[in-house]
């Protein structure tokens, strides 16, 4: 039985008309590169469940903004919206605070800290190091992921010196996206530059790229991946834009999920030996089922809160699952022999 008879047979696809050659590529590609076991990422940022995937019920691995919901840059894509579900840090003291409580209370396991940019797209983490560095000292169970930003060799040694597990940045390949999207005056190089400085230091190194950035176009994606596949990294994040963040004098249209499988395609084949992942950012409802499907078929090894149909999928593909209450960037254990901070 093919992988397009296989996805006709289960019910929650059973209606969605799925590009048949790409489906037929996707198989063809896992016979020849066996396909690992697929991993469920259910972070406790928002709240999640489904009937074949169920959440956390302890906040294990919450996200904190150093800036609450304020972003200098309000870049087209986002609007600062990312910002909005995270709990605000925004002094040092604050930050400590609430990760003692939730180490006593919730059984905190890691936690990713982040907020919003300047007008160079720099975020002033500077203040919060003695913090980070005291609190994985007293608790070095704990995973800790920070948003880079753009930083030059010495403040990526100085994230790596404060005991930052992860380090998170977002990769852009087109000028034009940087411009016209971020509303930033800064170089493709700049952002290349940032991640051979991360990837200079013993931390973990998890580049994204946001698939359609340049107002839902595919638009530089492609060298994106050829950059990152020039560095050391230890995984690759991939999400999708959604338009809804959008202002309406700046309207994005929607990838579609095809289009985000082409990309998704290359990434697998670009960087054949490092874990490739779905993030948590793509449009909701039908879209994000087909999406999901694409990238279980792709090989993927994680795809964070998996639409309902997706384990059944890789059941069928011959993919077994596993679960972990934890962002994508830093759960690498079985991906690369680290160390699960799985709830």
């Amino acid at each position: 039985m093919t992988w397009n008879d296989r996805l006709s047979s289960i019910e929650m696809f059973e209606d969605i008309e799925f590009n048949t050659d790409i489906v037929a590529a996707l198989e063809a590609a896992a016979e020849a590169r066996p396909l690992a076991p697929l991993r469920f990422f259910t972070p406790t940022f928002r709240a999640y469940g489904t009937e074949d995937v169920k959440g956390c019920n302890k906040n294990s691995f919450p996200a904190f903004s150093i800036t609450a919901g304020a972003c200098a840059l309000n870049c087209d894509h986002c609007q600062a919206k990312i910002l909005d579900p995270m709990i605000p840090a925004t002094d040092p003291a604050m930050l400590e605070r609430k990760v003692r409580d939730l180490v006593l209370l919730q059984d905190l396991q890691g936690f990713l800290l982040s907020g919003g940019s300047n007008r160079r797209n720099e975020v002033p983490y500077e203040r919060y190091y003695p913090t980070v560095e005291k609190l994985k000292r007293e608790f070095p169970h704990l995973k800790i992921a920070m948003h880079s930003a753009l930083l030059d060799d010495v403040k990526a040694r100085r994230m790596e010196a404060a005991g930052v597990d992860v380090a998170m940045t977002d990769i852009i390949g087109a000028q034009e996206t940087i411009r016209d999207v971020y509303h930033l005056d800064r170089p493709v190089e700049d952002f290349e530059r940032t991640l051979a400085a991360l990837s200079a230091t013993s931390m973990d190194v998890v580049p994204h790229i946001v698939i359609g950035l340049h107002y839902g176009r595919i638009l530089g994606e492609f060298n994106a991946l050829d950059i990152i596949a020039r560095h050391r990294v230890s995984a690759l994040v991939l999400v999708v834009v959604m338009p809804y963040y959008a202002p309406s004098n700046r309207p994005f249209e929607t990838v579609t999920p095809e289009d985000a499988a082409r990309v998704f395609v290359a990434a697998r084949e670009r960087l054949s030996d490092v874990p490739v992942q779905l993030g948590c950012a793509r449009p909701a409802g039908m879209h994000k089922l087909i999406t999901d499907a694409y990238a279980t078929m792709a090989g993927f090894d994680g795809i964070a809160y998996p639409a309902e149909g997706i384990r059944a999928l890789a059941t069928a593909i011959g993919r077994p699952v596993e679960q972990a209450h934890a962002c994508c960037s830093i759960a690498l254990d079985g991906l690369r022999g680290r160390t699960a901070c799985a709830a």
